[in-house]
């Protein structure tokens, strides 16, 4: 198993983990498939009111898509796959309430979960990055989930930086991104220590709310996304172009 899964039925929150550390865990197919069984199943566990999403070890929440992953891919612009479109938790249409605890790196496709999580808690550890735009690809669906989640520019600037800049925890909590920046390795606890209160508070009022909190950004994020796939298929360069700017990658970035 690529994930780890914990339920206290007294308390009503179950700990979905990452857990993938020798991998900073990124997601290969299996942790996908495994990701959208989970959340499904969660959705028929009536002793499960809240969850809790993190991931394993102190170096890194998730680091989007593993490269080592092999995405077989229709030949034709208008039938793109892109793995990770339904990962998250309301893709799913989970409407449990999902707090997102993160440590360490969490970039490019860890947005595909984090934009789906309701709020956020970070130790001071937590950065957050997007190096598509260094690489030769469009971050399209990344994006678009997290200008939702935070001002315009600072979506921008994110996205279009690339693997130059991270956003530090302290950052993200002045622009809102996170709720909290916790002590040092606090950041777990204090995720479960707010879903044991909200899974503590009648369930239907509280999925009711989740859901109306999403269908506030819904219909904004559905005509955003339909223009996703031509985005991608005009900007991305080939492969094998990709894979050359990632082998010349510098480790040099600044945090802010």
């Amino acid at each position: 198993m690529s994930l780890a899964v914990t339920a206290d039925k007294d308390t009503g929150v179950a700990v979905v983990t990452l857990d993938r550390p020798e991998r900073l865990n990124a997601i290969d197919l299996t942790m996908r498939d495994e990701l959208v069984a989970v959340w499904r199943e969660l959705r028929f566990d009536d002793t499960v009111r809240a969850v809790v999403l993190t991931g394993a070890g102190q170096r890194a929440f998730c680091t989007g898509l593993d490269r080592e992953a092999v995405v077989p891919q229709p030949g034709s612009p208008y039938m793109q796959d892109d793995p990770l479109l339904r990962v998250g938790p309301k893709s799913n249409d989970l409407w449990k309430p999902v707090v997102a605890a993160v440590t360490g790196m969490a970039c490019g496709g860890a947005f595909y979960l984090l934009g789906e999580a309701d709020f956020l808690v970070a130790d001071p550890t937590a950065s957050f990055f997007d190096p598509h735009t260094t690489y030769g690809m469009v971050s399209a669906y990344e994006s678009m989930l997290m200008a939702l989640r935070m001002p315009h520019g600072e979506a921008a600037r994110t996205a279009l930086m690339g693997s130059a800049e991270r956003m530090s925890a302290r950052r993200a909590l002045e622009i809102g991104l996170v709720s909290e920046v916790t002590e040092p390795g606090g950041a777990l606890e204090a995720a479960v220590s707010c879903a044991t209160v909200i899974a503590g508070y009648p369930a239907e009022a509280v999925q009711g709310t989740v859901r109306a909190l999403w269908a506030a950004r819904e219909a904004a994020l559905d005509r955003a996304f339909a223009q996703a796939p031509h985005l991608i298929a005009l900007g991305n360069l080939s492969g094998e172009r990709q894979a050359e700017l990632f082998a010349a990658r510098r480790s040099a970035f600044r945090t802010r």
